[in-house]
């Protein structure tokens, strides 16, 4: 079994995802209290997608969001730099025409200049060694006037919560995580990762300088997760 740390070294990340793919969307639900599905939900409802759209779906892992964004008729790529999440996403929605799997690193995209009418990442962004590289080329790849939509775990927005949510990464999930995940010490990083995490506004930060406009967060959950919001400018 492989634990990245929070050195985020590519390989080790991959593979440590690798790892937990078979048991990934089951361990998330469990991990959430189910409002995994909710995050997707708002996600989703941001990033607005319509029909012939073409949409990156960064961190895709198994897929389970890609689906969720070509419900409504928009061409999806599901991408994501672990092979094993992507075998897995496969699996269950390979017989869906809108859905595209591809290997990719978040940091080198293997897209042209402004070919997606939206970008996503959902609960990825965090385990990027570079993720402001990562936010440039998604910046890149987006069309002018195409959007970013970025859900992410975050910092509670009052004391009484954060408490509450560090004993929980700290003490009851790596619990649940022994009974439900078939990498358990995965989920070790994944409340390092989170506890390291900078804040909502520091966030909308990287992706204002990376060039996106109009720049928004809103939190879910108390805080726990923030959708951050922008859009690529029109040229002058």
């Amino acid at each position: 079994m492989s634990k990245a740390d929070l050195s985020k070294q590519p390989g080790a990340v991959s593979a440590m995802f690798d790892d937990v793919a078979k048991g990934y969307d089951r361990t998330n639900t469990l991990l959430s209290g189910g409002n995994a599905g909710l995050w997707r939900i708002s996600t989703t409802r941001a990033v607005n997608p319509q029909p012939g759209e073409r949409i990156l779906d960064l961190a895709a892992g198994t897929g389970t969001s890609s689906a969720s964004l070509a419900r409504s008729g928009a061409h999806v790529v599901a991408a994501d730099f672990s092979p094993g999440m992507l075998a897995v996403g496969r699996d269950k929605h390979g017989d869906n025409p809108l859905i595209e799997f591809v290997e990719a690193d978040a940091t080198g995209l293997p897209f042209v200049e402004n070919e997606f009418d939206a970008v996503t990442m959902s609960f990825g962004l965090r385990n990027v060694i570079e993720p402001q590289k990562a936010l440039a080329e998604l910046y890149r790849v987006t069309k002018p006037g195409g959007r970013i939509v970025i859900c992410e775990f975050s910092t509670p927005t009052t004391a009484l919560v954060r408490a509450g949510y560090n004993a929980y990464l700290r003490r009851v999930m790596p619990l649940f995580a022994s009974i439900s995940s078939t990498n358990s010490e995965a989920y070790t990083y994944l409340a390092e990762s989170i506890e390291a995490w900078p804040q909502q506004q520091k966030l909308a930060a990287w992706i204002r300088e990376a060039g996106f406009v109009n720049v928004a967060y809103r939190n879910l959950t108390a805080g726990v997760v923030a959708l951050h919001r922008g859009v690529k400018p029109l040229p002058v």
